[in-house]
């Protein structure tokens, strides 16, 4: 397949994924389509790893291990997009101190730190052949997305240890959004200072054999973070009806034994 063909295929997949982004936004709102969300998501991931894998060659000089990629740098632009959301949704309930946007932020905030994990380890595996080493302490960009990580997880740690509904949501939305300012920094880190990190691999700088690839995983990724977002939103609310059903039940069991 040429450059101009894989180009103009690359364009048609960014177009097709922009109208199926809308779609999946509007599915996650919609309890009832969550499962089949969830379905499509996970077809729509392994369908685009496969394409990934076989429909690419070999690269010169690193071979399969370039393939990474496909996982690695959809997993890092992802967990970008979800602390940014963890950030609008935190700002909003300082805002507003409605519950749906401390749900949100706190399952954006979970998603992310998955995604956030997983580009490290990928990064890891990536960097013991290609650096020899398999965390390099001197790199800007490790080192500050390991910053958010920790971040992110003193984040969750945060909430499982406050008990007090209103200010676990107050502290959390600051330490969210904290981190999320975190984030521009390890974007730009490879561009403002010495690194041994390569630059943004993007469908604009990667060689046209793997635009395809990069371009589907993407969206993949995209798709499986709105999802795990929705359903630990849902999840949350669950927790919240039941809990409020347990304490309005026990409040009139003692009203009934006064």
């Amino acid at each position: 397949m040429d450059a101009a063909t894989t180009k103009t295929i690359a364009d048609l997949i960014a177009l097709a994924g922009l109208g199926l982004t809308v779609l999946v936004v509007s599915a996650a709102m919609r309890r009832r389509l969550l499962v089949p969300l969830g379905v499509f998501a996970v077809v729509f991931f392994i369908g685009s790893q496969v394409t990934g894998l076989l429909a690419s060659p070999p690269e010169r000089g690193m071979g399969n291990l370039q393939k990474i990629m496909y996982v690695h740098v959809p997993a890092a632009w992802s967990f970008m997009i979800a602390f940014f959301i963890v950030m609008v949704a935190s700002v909003l309930y300082l805002w507003r101190r409605q519950d749906r946007y401390d749900r949100v932020a706190a399952a954006a905030a979970e998603a992310g730190a998955v995604l956030t994990g997983l580009a490290l380890m990928q990064g890891m595996t990536w960097g013991k052949p290609t650096w020899g080493v398999w965390w390099a302490w001197g790199d800007p960009r490790i080192l500050f997305t390991a910053v958010v990580f920790l971040i992110y997880v003193g984040y969750i740690a945060l909430r499982a240890f406050t008990e007090d509904e209103e200010r676990r949501a107050r502290w959390s939305a600051a330490v969210g959004i904290v981190g999320a300012i975190n984030v521009p920094i390890v974007y730009g880190s490879v561009r403002w200072w010495r690194t041994i990190h390569q630059p943004q691999s993007t469908p604009s700088t990667v060689d046209p054999a793997y635009v395809i690839g990069l371009r589907l995983n993407a969206y993949a990724f995209l798709f499986l973070l709105l999802f795990f977002i929705a359903l630990r939103y849902r999840a949350a609310r669950a927790g919240d009806v039941a809990d409020r059903i347990l304490e309005e039940r026990a409040l009139n069991e003692e009203t009934a034994n006064v």
